[in-house]
């Protein structure tokens, strides 16, 4: 058994090195995960690129989307988490205190005594294993676990995350009923796993959007379920209002999901084009640049908006549930799996920034 663990170490935007660190030592209530995989999503590269700050600042070691193998465990905290070692589990980014207020009450994302979090955590705070771009990644008590079956592939396993994010942001804020139709604006990892989500729900009609560089990812949109999908620029660029207002008989969506990154029109579009009552769910973060928005149609359209901000537990848990019944060929997601030397290009590759690649879901698996 190694005394050092590799990691990949980011410094500052796009700098990322590798360095050892010493493997913790576990006592009754903590554990050490050996780390399978880790997904990439949107923010991963935004914090790469320097446009989203870190929690701790840098240095850190990044990866907020960990899953693995449980290499050890305390007494106590095998018995607090129902899990042994050999059991895979996957990490939710949130570390909370759990006795404050908001963690009794279920609120537990919006602790504010929480100061530990996966992928955000800086390696000065001791044993420095937070983030998922490790061989082995720190278990600490408050930690939030979740199981899942050791027999899935680690990259359709490692996708827990984004389905979360669908399962939460569709499902659960979006309150998808039978037959509803659904309009998800972006077709990132995170919009097909919404696709995925709604379609699950029950959903009639599924509208995707995205950019004509999207093509490959709207494709998968529609095997996954999306009845229309609809390119925003380009050649082929059609108007979003106008073209939802033709699938529907002018009746709109009764769930929007705004998805899209750093773009500010999406939001405007959102409210246009779901119905008087309907739901708004708006998840694609803008760099914290102000976007205009119309509040008379809000008001007028008696629009329920909702802020989505991460990925439950619950959440977690149901996309995990549908991950293991293998319902959807989610392997046909995975483009691209890298180790932990290439951590950097595979931020750059989910980035679109390596020529000739078409991404959807980019893993590092530091074993490799």
């Amino acid at each position: 058994m190694s005394e050092k663990v590799r990691a990949a170490v980011q410094t500052g935007p796009r700098k990322i090195e590798i360095r050892e660190f010493d493997r913790p030592k576990i006592g009754a209530d903590d554990g050490l995960l050996r780390v399978e995989a880790n997904g990439i999503c949107g923010s991963d590269v935004e914090m790469y690129k320097g446009h989203m700050a870190m929690r701790g600042g840098f240095p850190v070691i990044p990866g907020h989307e960990p899953m693995g193998i449980v290499e050890e465990i305390g007494e106590e905290a095998a018995k607090r988490w129902g899990v042994q070692p050999g059991d895979r589990v996957a990490l939710e980014v949130i570390v909370p205190c759990r006795v404050c207020g908001d963690c009794l009450t279920g609120r537990y994302q919006g602790c504010k005594n929480r100061t530990i979090g996966h992928g955000v955590t800086g390696i000065d705070v001791a044993p420095s294993l937070w983030g998922g771009m490790a061989e082995h990644l720190y278990l600490t008590p408050n930690a939030i676990l979740h199981k899942i079956d050791n027999t899935l592939p680690a990259e359709v396993a490692a996708m827990f995350n984004p389905l979360g994010a669908g399962v939460r942001w569709a499902a659960k804020l979006g309150g998808i009923q039978l037959g509803d139709t659904v309009v998800v604006l972006g077709a990132g990892q995170r919009g097909i796993a919404s696709v995925i989500a709604a379609r699950a729900a029950g959903a009639g009609t599924i509208i995707v959007t995205g950019l004509e560089s999207d093509a490959h990812k709207l494709a998968l949109a529609a095997e996954f379920g999306a009845d229309h999908t609809i390119i925003v620029d380009g050649d082929h660029a059609e108007d979003v209002v106008q073209r939802v207002t033709e699938i529907t008989g002018g009746v709109m969506a009764d769930v929007v999901l705004e998805l899209t990154p750093m773009a500010a029109q999406p939001v405007t579009d959102a409210l246009l084009v779901a119905r008087h009552g309907g739901r708004v769910v708006l998840a694609g973060l803008k760099g914290n640049r102000e976007v205009p928005l119309r509040t008379d149609l809000i008001i007028n359209r008696a629009l329920r908006v909702f802020g989505a901000f991460g990925v439950d537990a619950e959440s977690n848990a149901a996309a995990i549930r549908l991950i293991e019944s293998r319902r959807f060929p989610l392997e046909k997601l995975h483009t691209h799996t890298f180790g932990l030397d290439d951590t950097a290009l595979a931020v750059e590759t989910l980035a679109g920034e390596v020529p000739g690649e078409s991404p959807v879901h980019v893993s590092v698996h530091p074993h490799n």
